[in-house]
This record gives structure tokens, C-alpha cells and sequence, in this order.
């Protein structure tokens, strides 16, 4: 099973332009890393109670930015050697740009995947 990254980072609200306006050199860096399996970043925009869930309800757009505004990376690598080399590589090059643009530091959430599913494709990892 793959090597994954879930990582949060909580952006200053007078940061998010700056933040937002560093992905695209940092996605560029990303996708060259060796190892790489899959890489998705996503923006927090949306926010779902008990309730709407009970019901089967969507979830509803949020409407302000109280302390930050929340983005999630998760990518995955085929080794924990891998992994490591990203991490050096992000390090050496965007690391300070995005720090800068935090409230804190982010989390970093790692561990091996345990089951994987993908409806356009072939390939269907269960948990054992």
C-alpha cells in the first residue's frame, strides 16, 4: 500500500492571496517528485452539522473566515524514501513562503494507506 500525506494548513486571512498564488509553482514542484502516486490539494469552503447529514442534506457554503481559511494537501508516494525526498525537496524551496502565510504550523498526518478505491479504474486495493 501506498505512503500517504494528509497535511492542513491554516492560512492568516490577508495571507490567502499569497498562499494561493504560490500552488501553482508548488504544484509544478510536486508532480516532478519521484515516487509520486496521487496528489490532490483542496480548499475548505463548505461546512455539513448532524442534522444535514441525518437528512441526507449537501453541505452548505461557508459564508466568513473567522481565524483562517483551511487548505488540505494529501498525496501519496510509493515508499517512505520517496516521501522523504519530497519532503526535502518542499523544504529547500517553499517551505519558509508557506510558513509565513500560516496562523500555525501545519499538521502533518502520515501513515499507509489501508484501502483504496477508484470507479475509472481497474486497480482496487481492500483492506486486509
Amino acid at each position: 500500500m501506498p505512503f500517504t500525506e494528509l497535511c492542513i494548513y491554516q492560512v492568516k486571512p490577508q495571507k490567502i492571496a499569497e498562499f494561493e498564488a504560490l500552488l501553482p509553482k508548488i504544484q509544478t514542484l510536486m508532480e516532478q517528485q519521484t515516487g509520486l502516486l496521487l496528489l490532490r490539494f483542496a480548499k475548505r469552503e463548505y461546512h455539513i452539522d448532524m442534522d444535514q447529514i441525518k437528512e441526507g442534506l449537501p453541505p452548505k457554503k461557508l459564508t466568513r473566515i473567522v481565524k483562517s481559511m483551511k487548505y488540505m494537501l494529501y498525496w501519496e508516494f510509493d515508499t517512505k524514501e520517496s516521501y522523504g525526498a519530497a519532503q526535502k525537496n518542499l523544504y529547500e524551496s517553499y517551505w519558509k513562503a508557506i510558513e509565513k502565510c500560516l496562523v500555525v504550523p501545519h499538521d502533518k498526518y502520515l501513515g499507509e494507506g489501508l484501502f483504496s478505491w477508484d470507479p475509472h479504474s481497474e486497480s482496487r486495493q481492500k483492506a486486509e
